[in-house]
Parts: C-alpha cells; sequence; structure tokens
C-alpha cells in the first residue's frame, strides 16, 4: 500500500506538501486524489521490470530485522531534487527513502541511511568518476541499494551508454552484492533515453522504474479519459518536478519495493558474467585531483596554480547546505600576465575524462587541449554559462600507455581564468 512519508514507523496524518510557487498541493486545480484506483493504476504503469528480486529482498529483509540499510541515490539534477521545496525533504530520494522506513524499519531509529548523490546537469560520465567518492565515501559505505537515475542527463555521452553500463556494472559487481534499480525520469516534452539505458537493465534482469511509462500516456487524457495529473501540477519547469512530481516518482520506487516485498524469491541472483550490451570499459575509472594527483602523475600546474572555490554547490544526503563539488582543483586566474604556462599531466593510462567548470563569469575563457602533442580539442566553459561540472572525454584505447596532456589557454583568452576539477582515469 502507498504510504504518505512522515515519521518511520508512525501512521501519521498527512499534511500536502508545499510547491515552489508557494501554494498547498490541495489548492491546485483540480485536486489529486491520492488514494483513487486511478492514481494507484497509474503508479503501478512505472514499473517497467520487477527484475530479479534476490537483493531487494534482501536488502528489505534486512530492515525488517533492525539490521543496517544504506539507500543510495546517484544522479542528475532531479536526484538532487531541483524543484522540490524544501530540496532536501521533499526530493523523490527522500521521499522514497523514507517509505522505505516506513514500511520495513521496526521502528524509526532503525537504522537506515540515506546516500543522496544528484549533482545537477551531470551526466553518468561523470556518475562514473563519482560513484567511489560520492556514494562509497571512498570505500566507507557499501549501499545496500543503489538507485541510478541518467535518463534525461545522458543525451551529450560522449559515450553513448559506455558510462552507463559501467556505472551499472561498477554497482552491481560490488562485493557486498548491493539491489541497483534503474529509475528513468521524464522531461516536460515527453521525452527520456529509456530506449537506450533500459535494454541494460533487461541484459541484467535489473528493477526498472519508469516515471515516463507513468504519467506521459495520461498527461494528453482528460478527467472523464482517464487523466489522474496534468503537466503543470507534475512540472516545476521544462525539466524538473514540483513537490508533487517528487512524490509521484517516490511512489513509483515504493510500487517496486511493495511487489518485491509481497513476491516469492527468486532462486538465484543477477547472471552478471556475461558479455556487456553496450561497454564496460569505464567501469575501473577512478578521480584524480590535487588531493591525490601528485601520487599518481607527474603534474606541473603551471599558471594553473589556485584552487577555484566558487564552484556548483549540491545538497547531499538529507543535508539542506551545499556541498562544493571538486573542490581539490587547479585555477588559472589570468591575474599573472606574464605568466602564460600551460597546465601538463604525464600518466599511465588507457582512457582520460578530463572534468572542468562550466561559468557563467566573462572572466572564464577558452583553452586548448593536446594529447600527446596534438591537438584534440578546444573546450569553453561559457557554452553552457552557468557554474557546473563538465566532463568530456580525452582518451579512449584499449592498451594502457604513458600518456602526456597539455592544456593551455586559447589565443586571445591568455588572461582569462580556467578551472580543471579533475580526471577520471583507467589504467
Amino acid at each position: 500500500m502507498l504510504q504518505d512519508s512522515g515519521d518511520a514507523g508512525e501512521n501519521t496524518e498527512f499534511t500536502a506538501p508545499r510547491d515552489p510557487v508557494g501554494v498547498t498541493a490541495s489548492a491546485v486545480k483540480p485536486a489529486i486524489d491520492f488514494e483513487s484506483p486511478r492514481y494507484r493504476d497509474m503508479i503501478g504503469r512505472s514499473l517497467l521490470n520487477k527484475g530479479n528480486n534476490v537483493r531487494l529482498k534482501r536488502a528489505i529483509e534486512k530492515a525488517k530485522n533492525g539490521e543496517p540499510v544504506v539507500i543510495a541515490y546517484i544522479g542528475g539534477s532531479i536526484t538532487h531534487g531541483a524543484g522540490a521545496v524544501p530540496i532536501h525533504l521533499q526530493s523523490y530520494a527522500y521521499r522514497s527513502y523514507e517509505s522505505f522506513k516506513f514500511m520495513f524499519a521496526l521502528s524509526k531509529d532503525s537504522s537506515i541511511h540515506l546516500i543522496k548523490a544528484g549533482v545537477g546537469g551531470t551526466p553518468s560520465e561523470l556518475g562514473i568518476v563519482r560513484y567511489d567518492r560520492d556514494v562509497l565515501r571512498g570505500g566507507a559505505v557499501q549501499p545496500d541499494i543503489v538507485i541510478i537515475e541518467f535518463a534525461v542527463n545522458d543525451a551529450d555521452d560522449e559515450t553513448q551508454g559506455k558510462c552507463y553500463e559501467s556505472l551499472v556494472l561498477k554497482a552491481l559487481t560490488a562485493d557486498n552484492k548491493p539491489a541497483v534499480i534503474l529509475l528513468f525520469s521524464v522531461f516536460e516534452n515527453d521525452w527520456n533515453l529509456q530506449d537506450r539505458l533500459a535494454p541494460v537493465g533487461w541484459h541484467y534482469d535489473l528493477p526498472m522504474v519508469s516515471v515516463k511509462d507513468a504519467v506521459v500516456d495520461q498527461f494528453n487524457k482528460t478527467k472523464g479519459e482517464g487523466n489522474v495529473i496534468s503537466k503543470k501540477q507534475f512540472f516545476h519547469d521544462i525539466y524538473h518536478p514540483t513537490n508533487i512530481g517528487h512524490r509521484i516518482m517516490a511512489d513509483c520506487l515504493e510500487y517496486l519495493f511493495d511487489v518485491t516485498n509481497r513476491s516469492e524469491w527468486d532462486e538465484k541472483d543477477h547472471h552478471i558474467e556475461k558479455a556487456p550490451l553496450i561497454g564496460n570499459e569505464f567501469v575501473n575509472v577512478k578521480l584524480l585531483d590535487r588531493k591525490n594527483g601528485n601520487h599518481i602523475a607527474r603534474i606541473d600546474a603551471g599558471s594553473f596554480c589556485k584552487t577555484d572555490t566558487d564552484l556548483q554547490m549540491a545538497e547531499m544526503d538529507a543535508h539542506d547546505y551545499g556541498t562544493p563539488q571538486f573542490p581539490n582543483n587547479w585555477m588559472r586566474t589570468g591575474e599573472g600576465k606574464e605568466d602564460k604556462s600551460s597546465f601538463r599531466i604525464s600518466l599511465q593510462c588507457k582512457r582520460l575524462i578530463l572534468i572542468f567548470k562550466d561559468s557563467g563569469n566573462d572572466e572564464f575563457g577558452t583553452a586548448h587541449i593536446k594529447v600527446d602533442g596534438v591537438f584534440v580539442q578546444k573546450v569553453d566553459p561559457r557554452q553552457v554559462n552557468w557554474t557546473h561540472c563538465h566532463a568530456t572525454l580525452l582518451l579512449n584505447e584499449e592498451h594502457v600507455g604513458e600518456h602526456s596532456i597539455e592544456i593551455e589557454m586559447a589565443e586571445g583568452h591568455e588572461h582569462k581564468c580556467f578551472t580543471i576539477l579533475g580526471f577520471g582515469y583507467v589504467d
């Protein structure tokens, strides 16, 4: 049964959430009947695949037995909670985490822990680099459930799904065998990348939840034809859900939890030892930044000798404060007019992802990148025009070799700023 979020273990009376413009959900006309058969049918359509249930049932049983359970979420701005007010308490991630506690924990004091690692405007190409740091917390955390949400962020993924499948496998092949759930959110124009990404879930028989399958078909219907919620009610803007939209996403995940709980155990765990569907080349990617870089590579920072503190912020876990993304960076301020020296790094690797800072500040300029002495691309931090993390693929080879990377300011941009946030490398 779908439950309203509240204190775990207490069946409290539901108070209508407030949407981003400050009116209660009940004031949005027409009102939504969250207990109606039509609403429940809509939520039921979100279950794209029940998947192999062994790992999710194991996590549920741990919660029922009072054992610690960690639920982790990784994705873009929707996982971050964009559109939800307050962002740390009304995001789908927090609400579904609360639902899991309500449904299965022995008491509200049970050790059910939340890891929320959503960063706005970022694809799985960056998620795979962040996973060890932001989800596993450097090896200190072993999540029992991992929910992956990049269905509306991966349009510009240069690897065309290889980083996504690598991220799925990175989670799925962990020693503690967590349950991995694929979540497909949707934009206001009814678009997502489910057609590209869901086959990865079918390939490994993963539980999959599609918000698109739940809501899109009914958007264009009248109430008489089966409409439950309008786009205006579901979307805060063209990308992100309102509080009601986040609640619907959480209810979709709760439906999976409920169906899994009521199902008989599958006989065997996932069959993972099979050829990848798209590619697994980035499973072993690691983060290199200013904190550990000199232990991994030979680095001459040149004029990129400062540290940028004006960074993208994200409210992680259940925090109401922002955490700066990639604080261990290399920044060129452009202040030293006589110093135009480039950033140089040499390391043993076969794949390399550059992470740099996008900015809306006109003090930032374009940089040129050379790999092994050959110009490969220019990167413009003003192209997106807002402060956030940008990942771009520099190197993708079959075998490990010694490679040198040079980053220098483009002609006419010698006195501009540029921030290298870090690198993701596979050795």
